[in-house]
């Protein structure tokens, strides 16, 4: 039986993830977990084969979550479960551990045979992203400038180029206002831009955002 632990911030997704698994023999959705703080804590204290991952919840981002529980628990299985299309986060998601990356458009089926291949010690990676991953062992050389953040800034920098606001991302991460406003510090430092309009147009052209 593959134990697994949904973690996600909306009930909503949750519910439709254990209805999904409901009648498949060989899967129990043994918990559920709303923030990355609850998500540590229990796997530090029960046992899962499999974690279902979201990206985007308040206080520390999925992909830090994932960090941290592949230092707790080097073995778990993490799949990442995102609104997010693979563009975005995919490959980081990958380098920091994952064993997979779906997006929640994803088929019942797919999501299935992706827990499946994850508990036994594999990697799901869907073709397109494949072949993003073969392209970037390609290009050894010099990295895009939006490659070289942090994750966290990474997340700042897509909000900032959809248009959000410095007090609305502090309100969506759960931080403070000058926390967000030092990583957009960091991130227009690091990118070599000035305004926030200069991040959405090199967002729109790598195709970070429709």
């Amino acid at each position: 039986m593959i134990r697994i632990l949904v973690a996600d911030d909306h009930a909503v997704v949750r519910q439709g993830v254990v209805q999904i698994l409901a009648d498949v023999k060989d899967m129990l959705v043994k918990d559920e977990a709303q923030n990355g703080a609850e998500t540590l804590d229990k796997i530090l204290k029960y046992e899962y084969d499999v974690v279902l991952l979201d990206i985007s919840m308040p206080g520390r981002s999925g992909l830090e979550v994932l960090e941290d529980i592949k230092a707790q628990r080097p073995k778990l299985a993490v799949l990442i479960l995102s609104m997010h299309p693979e563009e975005q986060y995919a490959v980081r998601a990958l380098r920091a551990g994952a064993s997979g990356y779906l997006t929640k458009a994803s088929a019942p089926q797919e999501l299935i045979g992706a827990i499946r291949k994850a508990a036994s010690g594999g990697k799901y990676v869907t073709a397109s992203l494949a072949e993003k991953l073969a392209d970037e062992l390609d290009l050894d050389t010099q990295k895009l400038p939006h490659e070289r953040l942090s994750n966290r800034e990474h997340q700042v920098m897509l909000m900032l180029a959809s248009g959000k606001s410095v007090s609305d991302i502090a309100d969506e991460l759960c931080l403070s206002v000058k926390t967000i406003s030092t990583y957009r510090t960091r991130v227009m430092s690091k990118m070599a831009m000035k305004k926030n309009a200069e991040l959405t147009l090199y967002a729109v052209h790598n195709k970070l955002i429709n």
